[in-house]
């Protein structure tokens, strides 16, 4: 039976919302126009307090709006738009805030993910590809939050000690919901945009449904970023330190084992201040079109890349991003690679003091505005600027979007896509 899936879209104190067609709540059928206020810590709609609210549709058809969703929150790209719905709406009190929930199937979820996830102007192929990892991860965080529930297990993203901040961020922090609506899960925007070439991509979802990766008994926790830069990292760089068989290194091209030992020093500058071969390595705007949204193509160096900062700018950035005043920062220097050359952890040097981050996006997280395009750089030093070159965007664990686009334009067929990116795992068809 076809599982659902509950997404949190908004946080706000008011929420502003259209009911487009018939709703039931509290026993009574609504529609149109809306609004939600705090008060109280509780819920403040048509003159009364409620804990929570239910809207349920009342046909298949029905769909609701939600105003001013910020999407992109963080990245280079964040602002607001309206959005539009499936399923229901509900709305629960939490963090001083009013979430906005929408409750979904979840292939009609898949249908938003993938046209919001990537264009829907995407290869057959690659979009089949993407049907089943995006499935195969909602499904195993599902089962994953519910296992940590279970054991009533305090799960921890972070380690601190004197000397050293390690802190990963994953979607643990949930309670409420099974995912967000942003790309700190996967990126989910309703019917906003899954009208583009719905027919593909709905064609995509009916022929792998119920589809997932599976390793040892187990659904594969599907992880995917814009473009590792030329080599797959592995999951315990980024996240906690779980080895999964199945998201390991690999080199992005034909010939996966011929991988440098990127998590060694001198191999990773070689390796990053070159253009080696892969399959994420292209200019193609075809190919791209397929990946980059509008907003992405804002941007469009990330195979290779570089930012830099003179050592004001720099030292301002990380104090205001870190809430540690360091001082001037003197040195950045690298402490332990992952197999793609994303630092896990990084040395910063101040004239007030001297500390190690981790992991990889936190890491991003504090060296830019957003989020800097990934861990995997080399930092040189000319007079009071410092230079950060590297490689790939994202955290470039699982498949990679950019490389799998091309290999659905070389003819590969979905399965020989996802085998390439999930080692030795298998293609199960869960319902």
């Amino acid at each position: 039976m076809e599982p659902k899936v509950s997404v949190g879209i908004l946080w706000n104190e008011k929420i502003s919302f259209a009911l487009n067609t018939n709703y039931l709540c509290q026993g009574e059928i609504v529609s149109s126009e809306n609004s939600a206020q705090l008060k109280d810590n509780q819920i403040l709609w048509n003159g009364l307090l409620y804990k929570e609210l239910l809207f349920e549709p009342q046909n298949d058809d029905a769909s609701f709006t939600l105003k001013d969703v910020v999407i992109g929150i963080n990245f280079h790209w964040e602002r607001k738009e309206d959005q539009q719905f499936q399923g229901a709406l509900k709305l629960i009190v939490e963090n001083n805030m009013i979430t906005a929930i929408n409750l979904i199937k979840v292939e009609d979820y898949l249908t938003s993910v993938i046209s919001s996830e990537m264009s829907a102007t995407a290869s057959l192929e690659l979009l089949k590809a993407h049907a089943v990892i995006s499935r195969s991860w909602l499904l195993a965080q599902i089962e994953k939050n519910k296992e940590i529930v279970a054991k009533n297990e305090n799960y921890s993203t972070f380690t601190e000690t004197e000397n050293e901040i390690i802190r990963w961020y994953d979607r643990e922090d949930h309670t409420n919901y099974d995912v967000c609506a942003d790309d700190h899960c996967q990126r989910y925007q309703g019917i906003t945009r899954a009208s583009t070439n719905i027919g593909i991509v709905k064609q995509a979802i009916a022929e792998t449904r119920g589809q997932v990766l599976m390793s040892e008994s187990k659904i594969c926790d599907a992880r995917f970023s814009k473009c590792c830069g030329g080599v797959f990292e592995e999951f315990q760089n980024c996240w906690e330190d779980t080895k999964f068989s199945y998201l390991v290194k690999r080199r992005d091209n034909e010939s996966p084992l011929d991988i440098p030992d990127l998590t060694q020093e001198n191999e990773s500058v070689k390796w990053i201040q070159t253009n080696p071969p892969a399959y994420c390595n292209t200019q193609d705007k075809k190919i791209l079109g397929q990946v980059l949204n509008n907003y992405d193509q804002e941007t469009v160096n990330f195979y290779r890349w570089q930012v830099s900062y003179s050592q004001e700018e720099l030292s301002e950035l990380v104090r205001k991003r870190s809430g540690i005043d360091f001082g001037i920062i003197e040195e950045l220097i690298p402490i332990q690679r992952g197999t793609s050359g994303r630092l896990v952890k990084l040395k910063i040097i101040g004239s007030k003091k001297t500390l190690i981050i981790g992991k990889e996006l936190e890491i991003r997280r504090i060296l830019s505005t957003s989020h800097l395009y990934s861990s995997a750089f080399i930092v040189n030093r000319k007079d009071r600027t410092f230079i950060l070159s590297g490689a790939g965007w994202g955290h470039g664990v699982g498949l990679c979007q950019i490389g799998a686009a091309v290999m659905g334009e070389k003819g590969y067929k979905y399965d020989k896509i996802l085998l390439h990116y999930y080692i030795d795992a298998t293609i199960n068809e869960l319902y």
